[in-house]
């Protein structure tokens, strides 16, 4: 399966106000909409993520429950958290997943 481990450190810096987990968990969305992370692709853990937009990875756990509310990722325990949305925009369900 595809990972997003090869993506850039992209710090999420803003001067705007509001929650930094739901920017971070916004250019995520970005990723996956634009097909940079494709359905099946898998997160980093929550320290790569962490480290990879510049948040701690309390932050980045909390922008992984966000994209779960969204519809856009599943976390399956001890495996991983992974897209769940196709190109297009459609969601499907990963084989054994529990959302």
């Amino acid at each position: 399966m595809p990972t997003a481990d090869h993506r850039p450190t992209v710090p999420i810096v803003s001067d705007e106000i509001g929650y930094v987990y739901v920017r971070v968990a916004d250019a995520v969305e970005a990723e996956i909409r634009a097909g940079r992370l494709p359905y099946g692709a898998r997160l980093p853990n929550e320290r790569d993520m962490g480290t990879q937009y510049g948040v701690a990875p309390g932050t980045a756990r909390r922008a992984v429950q966000e994209l779960r509310d969204r519809g856009l990722v599943v976390t399956l325990p001890n495996k991983g958290t992974f897209v769940t949305v196709r190109q297009g925009g459609e969601s499907g369900e990963l084989p054994g997943a529990d959302s």
